[in-house]
């Protein structure tokens, strides 16, 4: 008598999900970029015409509806929809509100979780490298292009311009913090937490990394051979 087979099987709602997920991952991927295009080509150039300036605005919110319609359907394939929501709740703020400035910045885990599905590099530190970088970049960027948009017209503000928003992200990302540039409204203290908090995690990961290098460089050693 055959031996049934006892081991846990994947759920079906898991299978369903990743399947869309892998299908849409380069839609979403491209649609996300152009977000950031339509969210910051406004911000870095205030001087637009405003045919082209209606056009970005249009582009920004067809590129959420389509994120809407996307997050919709993975929680339809879903069988524990609410844990599921509650796993993805940056995408739930994404559709609920989404034109409040600060949560903008949260449009980076839509880029980051796909860095993170990359399959560049083949050992675990190269992945960890792309993984890294483009998140660091990604995060500077975006931070910079949403702290300026909330301190521009803010009185006694001294982000103007991009070029002293840039800067900023970049110190504030590091944890250095000069204290020459600094945000005066609810909305860049808020950019401020956040980025400060995503630059901890990012210097713990890039610190881990660096160690793992280390330690295999050691472990493929000649001495350690013997």
């Amino acid at each position: 008598m055959a031996e049934q087979d006892t081991s846990p099987q994947p759920l079906e709602h898991d299978a369903r999900v990743n399947r869309w997920e892998r299908r849409a991952e380069v839609p979403m991927l491209l649609l996300a970029a152009a977000f950031l295009v339509a969210y910051a080509w406004p911000v870095i150039d205030p001087g637009l015409e405003p045919d082209l300036y209606n056009v970005l605005q249009a582009l920004s919110w067809t590129i959420w509806l389509a994120f809407t319609l996307d997050f919709a359907i993975r929680i339809y394939l879903s069988d524990h929809r609410v844990a599921y929501a509650l796993r993805n709740w940056y995408d739930v703020i994404l559709v609920l509100i989404p034109m409040f400035r600060t949560l903008r910045l949260l449009r980076l885990f839509s880029l980051v979780r796909l860095l993170n599905r990359s399959t560049i590099g083949h050992s675990v530190i190269e992945k960890t490298s792309v993984y890294v970088t483009g998140a660091a970049v990604l995060m500077i960027f975006l931070s910079a292009v949403t702290v300026l948009d909330a301190e521009r017209d803010a009185p006694g503000a001294n982000i103007t311009g991009f070029g002293d928003a840039l800067w900023w992200s970049i110190v504030t990302a590091a944890t250095v913090g000069y204290g020459d540039l600094y945000p005066v409204t609810l909305e860049g203290r808020l950019v401020a937490v956040l980025l400060m908090i995503m630059g901890v995690g990012l210097m713990g990961v890039v610190t881990a990394a660096v160690a793992s290098w280390f330690l295999k460089g050691v472990a493929h050693s000649p001495e350690s051979a013997r």
